[in-house]
């Protein structure tokens, strides 16, 4: 593969990973996760844990890496939506 592509898929990897930081931030700042849907929540979680799992499947540890901590955080979300509803 050539190394732009590894490139482009390293950034995309980060961006949509790290873009559920804001809204962990905004859940505790405000201590209220009312707008949040659990169901929406929980189903990209499970999507998320099934990447996970194929990445295992083919060995790509950049799939893996990135997923774990998309779910992490996407569960963080979860969390918190049940603790502060």
């Amino acid at each position: 593969m050539h190394p732009l592509f590894e490139i482009v898929g390293s950034v995309a990897a980060c961006i949509t990973t790290f873009a559920w930081l804001p809204q962990i931030m905004k859940i505790l700042r405000e201590r209220q996760a009312r707008d949040i849907s659990l169901v929406t929540t929980a189903a990209l979680a499970s999507g998320v844990f099934l990447w996970i799992v194929y990445g295992i499947a083919i060995g790509s540890l950049p799939v893996i890496m990135a997923n774990t901590v998309s779910f992490l955080l996407i569960a963080t979300i979860v969390g918190l939506k049940l603790r502060y509803g």
